[in-house]
């Protein structure tokens, strides 16, 4: 006999204004997630934003039997607009206003591709912290040589670290690699300037003892050529050299193509060349799309939060909405706290 089949129904939050391209992205991603979304499973979209402009984006679209409400804002949080300041003058926006139903329980999950650092703030200040967690990180997959990807943090949430902050993030990219890679005992590594337990500052230096004495799978200090090469399925660092790292991958794949696109103006063989070879250089680069895997987590938030690219196309909306459901299905963060139950880490 089967196992009944989970239909609770999950509300997702979403800032409708958040993106560079919204709405029109966020209410076509949201309808590509519903018409997508696996049997069993259910979700409903409040759009928070201008009803005005979200109004006319979703007349005559057909929507796949998504339901949804419009909860009304006039303001938007720019991506110049400074965190601090926008979590205290701009209340009325459609970011604010979306974490805010998730705080009051009115939706299980918030999600926006808005402005990074005001998503950390505001989440941070309405959601508070999961018991046990210090600093909230950003985390977000990287693709390796491997079959599976690794996932680095913190990529922007802290950039004056302490080695307790490094160490939390550890045991929450342990856990989170666990859910979503389907790893059960995923190597820990810290990213460093050499493998060496002697090197780098003294904090990374703290942090190694720390993570040595960790119930985790630690194997040590790695440096940056080790990230792609899938030497740790997580990997550890500051938020500072985390987004260095991650938007200088992000322009991989941007690069690649213009080289391969001059190659092939070159001449016609080249072009030839190159035709034959598109398929096969298009499968290796969807590794690199970041719209595969949507949104980054902010972790450690009593909450969740799915952290969109500005860019975020309608697809890339999808698997946002997606991963955030995953996130509760998994229940992220009871594991997450019960992880980092007092003990002895200074």
């Amino acid at each position: 006999m089967s196992e009944p089949v989970n239909t609770k129904k999950i509300t997702i939050a979403l800032d409708a204004m958040g993106g560079d391209f919204a709405p029109k992205n966020e209410i076509e991603g949201a309808i590509l997630a519903y018409k997508e979304k696996p049997a069993g499973s259910d979700f409903e979209i409040i759009f928070v934003g201008d009803e005005n402009k979200i109004n006319p984006e979703l007349a005559g679209k057909v929507t796949y039997g998504l339901k949804y409400t419009i909860v009304h804002t006039s303001e938007v949080i720019t991506m110049s607009d400074d965190p601090v300041a926008a979590l205290k003058s701009k209340r009325g926006s459609s970011l604010y206003v979306a974490a805010e139903i998730h705080a009051k329980g009115q939706a299980d999950a918030f999600v926006s591709a808005g402005n990074t650092g005001a998503m950390l703030s505001i989440s941070t200040t309405l959601l508070g912290r999961i018991k046990g967690v210090t600093r909230p990180t950003i985390g977000t997959f990287m693709p390796t040589v491997n079959d599976t990807p690794v996932f680095l943090l913190d990529v922007g949430a802290t950039v004056d670290m302490k080695a307790r902050f490094l160490y939390e993030f550890a045991e929450m990219g342990n856990i989170y690699a666990k859910q979503f890679i389907g790893i059960e005992n995923p190597r820990i590594g810290l990213l460093n300037i050499g493998e060496e337990p002697t090197k780098g500052t003294d904090v990374l230096k703290e942090t190694y003892t720390l993570l040595q004495k960790a119930d985790l799978n630690f194997i040590g200090n790695i440096e940056g050529r080790d990230i792609l090469m899938g030497a740790a399925d997580v990997v550890v660092c500051d938020g500072f050299t985390g987004n260095v790292v991650l938007k200088f991958a992000e322009s991989f794949t941007g690069i690649l193509k213009s080289k391969v696109k001059n190659y092939a103006y070159k001449n016609m063989i080249n072009k030839l060349r190159v035709a034959l070879m598109a398929p096969t250089l298009r499968s290796i680069l969807s590794d690199f799309d970041y719209q595969n895997y949507g949104g980054v987590p902010l972790l450690g938030v009593n909450g969740v939060v799915i952290i969109g690219h500005g860019k975020s196309s309608p697809k890339a909306v999808k698997n946002m909405i997606i991963r955030s459901q995953e996130f509760i299905k998994n229940d992220v963060n009871s594991k997450i706290e019960k992880a980092l139950e007092p003990k002895n880490v200074t």
